[in-house]
């Protein structure tokens, strides 16, 4: 049995949608200083990557949230994976912008019907949650039970874990920081100085700079 968590932290490394840079960090949009960048919209250009994202995303959902009745993608990264999961699971799928629409129909939500049903969300990473827990929260103004949230990656950045829980939601990721950093050191990536680093940036990203 393939242990996906395993093989895409090595091939985010192996492809170079993981950068690191202790010495020089990283600026999010948000305005964390990082000695981490994570670009997993580069998975898309490598079929055997994003074959290995598909198996083990599915394989989340059917093992934590097996009475999801549709796949949800968030805007813009997630919404590639949730079409592949959807077919292969051969669900319904919905996509969710960042905002509702300024003309038109206004629709943040599109694709199915969701109102009375079971939705699971797949973004592309997961840091503070802001970005997906916007989405949750339009899914359910139209109705729908939002079962959790399954990403590529998770920072396990604890501004994360209290957002997920302040919903009253759950999430699951294919693979973690810390599974990411343990590869990264297997492979030679990085040296134990620069692992302390990374170690005291994700207890708190926001004052680590």
């Amino acid at each position: 049995m393939t242990n996906y968590a395993e093989q895409v932290a090595n091939d985010l490394l192996a492809i170079g949608a993981v950068k690191f840079s202790p010495e020089s960090p990283f600026t999010w949009a948000s305005g964390i200083k990082s000695p981490i960048y994570t670009d997993n919209r580069m998975t898309i250009g490598f079929p055997a990557v994003r074959q290995n994202i598909f198996k083990g995303l599915a394989e989340l959902i059917q093992s934590y949230y097996p009475d999801a009745d549709i796949i949800g993608g968030v805007a813009t990264a997630g919404i590639p994976h949730a079409a592949w999961v959807a077919e292969g699971l051969d669900k319904p799928m919905i996509y969710v912008r960042s905002k509702p629409k300024d003309h038109g129909a206004g629709r943040q939500t599109e694709g199915a019907e969701v109102k009375g049903k079971n939705v699971v969300l797949i973004d592309d990473l997961i840091s503070t949650g802001g970005s997906v827990l916007g989405a949750v929260k339009a899914v359910r103004q139209e109705g729908a039970n939002v079962l959790g949230v399954v990403s590529i990656f998770s920072y396990e950045l604890p501004a994360g874990i209290a957002n997920f829980s302040a919903e009253n939601l759950t999430f699951q990721s294919l693979t973690t920081y810390s599974q990411l950093v343990h590869a990264a050191i297997a492979r030679g990536d990085l040296n134990q100085s620069q692992l302390a680093t990374l170690t005291d940036w994700q207890k708190s990203p926001e004052t680590w700079a």
